[in-house]
Order: structure tokens, then sequence, then C-alpha cells
């Protein structure tokens, strides 16, 4: 390294010394607050959505979630790389900016359409905010101070996160889903505004290239058209021409995005790792499993206001047990890793999984009980995600060799948030517009294909070969986020996930 390098580098780190480390986390996690809030409370919103506007379809208000779940996944990493180049103040303080100008649009939007849109504006904004906020988190502080802030900025994604279905029956109760977006508003606000006096400026050293932006622009497009093809299956007709050429839209774009991948050195992804039979084994096993959480998470919402009429407000608090019994799991599965491997704890994670999606199928009834029905479900699902989720992603991390720790948690975390999409979509076309006498049916199936696809992910995790932390001498990863993360009610291992990791030497 040269003199100049060297002074260069004593002088970013001493300019950054000139900021409190725990001020600079607190803005960064204030500010992140809002994307993983936002990713459970909208779920909650979707049964007062469809009322308001003239009691929409399913089909239609679900594109709702999955606008800003393709968005999300297509640009996640895109938004970490325009961050690394342009500077992580920057692209923080801009994309509060947009997502709080988009969380206002979704408040005041006369139509669906316009509203989907918004999200989609709102889901850009989220993807430049999740990565430029960890980053800006972990280069304010010292090398050996940075699994701290991790776990603290993890921690907080978490509790946002859990937060959200009661809030959202709150709000909703008090005023009605357009307050769920403009909370987002005066917290926005507050981070800018703090972020402008304590927040550090940062870059990368790195190439300074800017990120594929078309080439993401087109994963998004296959994404949604794929999507499309299963929201309106029933509807269009399987055989008909639109869902046809939706599919075939979807596999040309597709196609299309992967060998632009192979030909572009910052693509979304790394085409050379699909190699990987284990990394490539992960990640399907995160999608499939990803498809099976947020198609029940949506599909309790749905039962609990549709069968057992709950209100807004009572749904929310429902499903809270949820995602805090997989915080409490997930503490305690990152050491049980370390122990006996990523693929027995996330087979024995899909297993109880699925035995809680048929324990929902088979004895939930029509008849409200949340203490004898209902409790012990949710925490049997919420032990299951909080085992599956980190053993599965951090098998997806660790099958790579080398450090290349922030990419491969970055694809897994894309992966993630394509089986949101696809979830979402698939509950839609199970679930459909059941009449009152067909509702507990259409849940119940709802409720097995999500215990399908998790048995679906104990089965291809048991193929995944990675040697336990302990064999290699490492502490078993904690990946952070996805979402993102998001949708339902999502457990910490999800929160968590929802923007890539970052190696030690991208802020050195």
């Amino acid at each position: 390294m040269s003199r100049e390098t060297d002074q260069s580098s004593a002088t970013a780190r001493e300019g950054r010394r000139r900021f409190s480390s725990s001020a600079v986390l607190g803005v960064a996690v204030l500010g992140s607050s809002m994307a993983f809030v936002d990713a459970t409370i909208v779920n909650i919103s979707v049964p007062s959505i469809s009322r308001d506007f003239a009691g929409s379809p399913l089909s239609s208000v679900s594109w709702v979630l999955n606008a800003y779940n393709v968005v999300f996944a297509a640009f996640l990493i895109g938004g970490g790389q325009l961050a690394d180049v342009l500077g992580r103040r920057r692209v923080f303080s801009a994309a509060l900016v947009l997502f709080a100008l988009a969380s206002a649009l979704c408040a005041l939007a006369p139509t669906l359409d316009v509203l989907i849109l918004a999200r989609v504006v709102q889901a850009g904004g989220a993807a430049m905010l999740i990565p430029s906020s960890l980053a800006i988190a972990l280069d304010s502080h010292a090398t050996h101070e940075r699994m701290r802030a991790i776990t603290l900025w993890t921690a907080a994604a978490a509790a946002a996160a859990g937060i959200g279905p009661p809030l959202g029956g709150v709000l909703i109760t008090a005023s009605g889903w357009r307050l769920v977006f403009l909370v987002n508003i005066p917290i926005g606000l507050l981070a800018l505004a703090l972020g402008r006096r304590v927040l550090p400026e940062s870059r990368s050293t790195g190439d300074g290239r800017l990120p594929d932006l078309f080439g993401e622009v087109v994963l998004a497009g296959a994404i949604a058209a794929l999507v499309l093809a299963i929201v309106k299956g029933q509807e269009w007709g399987w055989g008909s021409a639109r869902i046809i050429g939706a599919l075939l839209t979807a596999l040309g774009l597709g196609g299309y995005f992967l060998v632009r991948a192979s030909r572009r050195p910052t693509s979304l992804i790394d085409p050379s790792l699909l190699r990987i039979r284990s990394f490539t084994l992960a990640n399907l096993t995160t999608v499939i499993m990803a498809s099976g959480f947020f198609a029940y998470t949506l599909c309790n919402v749905l039962f609990l206001t549709g069968v057992w009429r709950y209100s807004i407000l009572q749904a929310g608090l429902a499903l809270t047990p949820g995602p805090f019994t997989a915080m409490a799991v997930a503490a305690w599965a990152s050491r049980l890793i370390e122990r006996v491997g990523y693929r027995a704890v996330s087979v024995a994670g899909g297993l109880i999984w699925a035995g809680g999606m048929a324990y929902f199928a088979s004895g939930l009834g029509a008849t409200p009980d949340f203490l004898g029905q209902w409790l012990p479900g949710i925490i049997v699902l919420g032990v299951g995600a909080g085992l599956a989720f980190p053993a599965v992603s951090g098998a997806a991390v660790m099958s790579v060799p080398g450090s290349r720790f922030a990419l491969t948690s970055a694809m897994n975390s894309v992966a993630r948030q394509i089986g949101a999409a696809l979830g979402v979509a698939a509950l839609v076309a199970i679930v459909g517009n059941p009449t009152p006498a067909q509702a507990l049916q259409a849940f119940e199936n709802g409720w097995i294909f999500a215990g399908l696809c998790f048995l679906a992910g104990a089965a291809m995790s048991a193929a995944v070969v990675v040697r336990a932390p302990s064999q290699v001498g490492l502490q078993a990863p904690r990946p952070l986020p996805v979402r993102g993360a998001g949708a339902g009610v999502q457990p910490v291992p999800q929160i968590a996930q929802a923007a890539p990791a970052f190696t030690e030497d991208q802020f050195d």
C-alpha cells in the first residue's frame, strides 16, 4: 500500500472517530426501522385496503405486497452497490426522502393502482435504505466492535418487525390503513435531520463502477411476469394465451438476465457461485421455505379477520407471539448450529414448521379459540422459523469457499424475497375469493401448501453438505437481512436478512 493510500485511510478513520459510534448506530437503526416495520405492518392492512377500494379482490390487493417484494428483491444488491460508489450517507439520506415521499403517496392514494405504484417507489427506497444503513453502522465501528454493531442492528430490526402487527392494528383501529403509511413520514424526517448532524460519509475502496441497474429491471420484470401468471391463473384460465404469454415472458427475461449476469462484473448475481451445489441447493431451499412462510403469514391474517371475525387490532395482537418466539429460538439456534451443523438444524426446523402447518390445517375450527387452538400453533411456527431460517441462510453463506460473505448473504436475501413474491402469489391462487361457507376449507388449503413447502425445504436442506462452524474454527454466522424484509409476521431470521452482510475489509 502506498504512503498516499495510508494517509488517506488514516484521515478517513480519524474523520470517523469524530462521530460517536453509538449515535451513528442509533440513527442508522432509526432510518432502517421504517422498512422493517413496513415489512410486517402492511399485511395486517390487507383486509382494510380491500374493503376501502370497493371490495377489490385478493388477486388485485396482493400486488400491494408483491409489487414491493419484487422490486425489493431485484434492487437490493444494486442499492448496496450504489451506496458504496456514491457515498453511504448520501444514499441513506436520499433513500429516507424517497421512502417518506412514497409513504405519503401510499397514504393519499385515490385508487388501488396508485397505491401499488407508490409501493414500487417505496421498495426502491427500501432497497437503498437497508444496505446503506448497515454499512454506515459498521463503518463507524472499529473492527473488533463490528460484531456487536451487527448484533444490535439485527436485534433492532427484529424488534421493529415484531411490533408491526400490533402497531398496525392500533393505527388501523384508530384511523384506518392510511395512517399505517403516514407514520413513516415523521420517522423519516427525524432520521434525516439527525443524519445530517452525526453521520459520516464513506465509500467503498473498490473500482467505483455503478451496478447493473438495467439487469435488475430485467429481473424485476421476470419475477413480476411469473407472479402475474400465478395470481391470474384461475381468473384467466391456466391454458389461456395471456397466462402462457406471461410465463414465456418470465422465462425469456429470466434467461436474458442470466446471460447478461455472466458477462457483467457488476451484476446482481455471480453465476459462478451457482455451480457450487450446496450454495444453489441452500438458496433454492430458501426460496421454497420463504414461499411457505409468506403464504401462511397472509393466510393467517385473512383467516383471523375473515373466519374468526377478529378485528384488525385483535388479529395484530394474535399474530405477535410468532416473531417473538422466533427471536428467542434464533438466538439459541446459532449456538446449536455450532455443535450439530446447519443440516441437522435446518431439517429439524423445517419439520417442526410443517408440523405447525399440519396443526393449523387440521386443528383450527370456525369457532374462535385463541388460548386453546391458536396460541399453541403460532408458537410452534415460531420455533420452526427460528430454527430453519438462520440454518438455511448460514448454510448458503458458508457453502462458498473464501470470505465472500457480502455477496453470498445478499444473494440469499434476494432468494428470500423471490420466495416472498411467489408465496403470496400462490396463496392468492389457492384461496381465491371463497364464499363464507368455503372460507375455512380455502384457508386450510393455504396452510397445507405452506406445510408442503416446509417439507420440501427440509428434504432439500438434508442434501446441503456444509461443515459445522466448530469443524472449521468459525462462529456460526448470523446473516443479515431481506424481507424484509417482508409481509405477515416475520420471524427474526427473516427480518435479520433483508440486507447483505458486509466483510470487514470493505470498511477499512
